[in-house]
């Protein structure tokens, strides 16, 4: 018999071996694809009723009608201000944004902001200004928490609030000098971020007490990670930057690095995104600390070393923080969140 002869019943019975195993390959190829036809049948079955049903669903969403102004691409905005920075992170000014449609999107999404203030020692006494007006101004239709850190949790004041918004008082303990209680915002909003802010809330907006707001401040701030330009520094050059210069501390900017100066008074983002930089900026600070420096302007120093390498997704004008004492120069179409006239001497390290 020929060595390629099979053994299943003489001449009837020959296969060569390639054919055998082509004859079983294509016997399991059937076989598999019968099977998966069936499974597949049975499946894309469900899946047709699950597309039905989100389809179904997709059509019941009762779809606001919005009329506005149709945009113009050869007609931007505003041509007297920078929109766009080089990474393409917009630049917030009046004029450069419609608020309904934005908070149409933010409603559909469902989202609650954490507007977090320190009211530490004597600083509890803007709580009352600073609480009536945000209720007026600051995210207006939409959840709000106000997370107030204060070691004077009984000269909270009470203010009315609408609905949808409250008031959580967090106590901390106060420090002797004010820079210190300055620098100790990054561990406490970093500690509270990873602690509970993240299972309350969707964005985290960081401000001063010592202020009030003036007029509208929305969702249009809102972004992954945000800063507002320093009202003092907004049209200066590099060079007059007040960076930590020197190389010693965590803090350090290089002369001839730098987008803009950012202030320590507003900033914010996701909840995560505020632990981050909350997290390194306390970290560096206490690096510091242990091998005894301080940086020129405390957390705002390590704030501005933070976006220079991690660059905010979103940019405030000064509209968003703002001091009359600057005057009022024609650019500055709103003045949204004032700082309220106050003696330092008297209120700090009191």
């Amino acid at each position: 018999m020929d060595k390629n002869q099979g053994k299943t019943g003489g001449v009837k019975g020959y296969f060569p071996k390639s054919h055998v195993h082509v004859m079983g390959f294509s016997t399991l190829l059937c076989f598999s694809f019968g099977y998966l036809w069936y499974v597949f049948s049975g499946t894309s079955s469900k899946v047709s009723d699950t597309t039905s049903s989100n389809t179904q669903d997709f059509h019941n969403i009762k779809q606001s009608r919005m009329i506005y102004t149709k945009p113009q691409i050869l007609k931007p905005p505003r041509c007297d201000v920078l929109m766009m920075t080089p990474w393409f992170a917009p630049i917030v000014w009046e004029g450069t944004y419609n608020s309904e449609i934005l908070n149409e999107q933010f409603r559909q999404r469902n989202v609650t902001v954490g507007l977090t203030v320190f009211a530490i020692k004597k600083y509890v006494v803007f709580l009352k200004t600073f609480l009536e007006t945000a209720e007026t101004y600051f995210m207006v239709g939409h959840r709000v928490n106000y997370y107030i850190f204060t070691d004077r949790p009984e000269e909270v004041p009470k203010v009315a609030l609408k609905e949808g918004r409250n008031v959580v008082v967090l106590q901390v303990q106060n420090y002797p000098r004010w820079q210190e209680i300055s620098m100790r915002r990054m561990e406490m909003l970093s500690y509270f971020s990873q602690q509970r802010f993240i299972n309350e809330v969707s964005y985290l907006v960081c401000v001063d007490v010592d202020m009030r707001f003036n007029d509208q401040v929305g969702v249009e701030i809102l972004s992954d990670l945000f800063g507002t330009l320093h009202p003092g520094f907004y049209t200066a050059e590099r060079r007059s930057f007040t960076y930590e210069h020197r190389p010693a501390s965590q803090a350090y900017v290089p002369s001839d690095e730098g987008d803009f100066y950012y202030a320590g008074g507003f900033f914010g983002g996701t909840v995560t995104e505020v632990y981050k930089l909350t997290k390194k900026c306390h970290e560096a600070i206490m690096v510091d600390k242990a091998n005894g420096i301080e940086a020129i302007w405390q957390e705002e120093s390590h704030l501005n070393k933070y976006f220079l390498y991690h660059k905010p997704t979103k940019i405030l004008s000064p509209e968003y923080l703002w001091d009359d004492n600057l005057g009022t120069p024609e650019i500055l179409k709103k003045r949204r969140f004032l700082a309220v006239p106050k003696n330092h001497a008297a209120i700090r390290n009191k």
